[in-house]
């Protein structure tokens, strides 16, 4: 994957590119996405893919302009113009699929195809979704993954993240970028969307992992049941990170899109 640079009015932003295929836009979650990202390996051996980043991720710049649900919304429907796509794949995961919900209900004669996989933007008192913005580094692995242990190696790549040097360099970035992701997901992840989501008209697949506990597969029946025609694909042995756990499966889901 290359990253590049694309303008849109407010700012410049980065976005990876690669792939050969059917146009896809990829929206990242909360942790970002780089270069190196498997998911975005496997889904361009067959999608020409896109993956914009949220500015304030990676060494994009920050957009105070970018405030709410709506900005984010605009937002990524400027990128999606500015590159030039016309009714591109939307696919989003955890943050990023609440945002792509969120433009296939603003536009819904301007998507065609949408996969959303384990997304924010849905609450029930009942089903608390973990605070993300109160976890060390040490925490995340439980809450992301299956195999806690594969997890964490994922994640730190043979880092002591109880080492100082570690956590400064991770509260560090992860204030920036969280800060960014916190006009959405702070306090808690929820603005509106359950009301809109009955105006989206793509062919849309749900993808969830089994073993959710960052955003519990309860929320995966309130998304298939608020879009029509909605396909559920649930993947066992896979937490929030299924896109790394069980990213042949996940690709799969995303090709009965065609």
């Amino acid at each position: 994957m290359e990253l590049k640079t694309v303008r849109t009015r407010h700012v410049p932003v980065r976005y990876l590119e690669g792939g050969s295929g059917p146009d896809l836009v990829f929206l990242h979650g909360a942790g970002g996405v780089t270069a190196e990202d498997p998911f975005l390996g496997a889904l361009a051996r067959t999608h020409h893919v896109y993956a914009p980043l949220i500015p304030g991720y990676g060494d994009s710049e920050e957009c105070p302009e970018i405030r709410d649900m709506l900005d984010f919304t605009l937002h990524g429907w400027d990128v999606v113009e500015a590159l030039g796509l016309k009714d591109p794949i939307l696919v989003g995961h955890s943050m990023g699929g609440m945002i792509a919900a969120e433009m296939a209900a603003l536009a819904p004669n301007d998507v065609s195809r949408l996969a959303l996989i384990c997304p924010a933007g849905l609450w029930d008192d009942d089903h608390p979704i973990t605070d993300l913005f109160s976890l060390m580094p040490y925490e995340m692995p439980q809450m992301l993954f299956h195999d806690v242990e594969a997890g964490a190696a994922m994640l730190t790549a043979g880092r002591d993240v109880e080492d100082p040097n570690f956590l400064q360099t991770y509260l560090v970035t992860n204030a920036r970028q969280l800060g960014m992701a916190g006009r959405i997901l702070f306090p808690i992840p929820e603005r509106g969307l359950s009301q809109r989501l009955y105006r989206i008209k793509a062919k849309t697949v749900v993808v969830w992992g089994d073993s959710d506990r960052l955003i519990p597969p309860f929320y995966a029946h309130g998304f298939k049941k608020a879009i029509t025609g909605a396909e559920l694909v649930s993947i066992p042995e896979a937490g929030h990170m299924v896109i790394l756990e069980k990213t042949g499966a996940v690709v799969e889901a995303v090709g009965r899109l065609g």
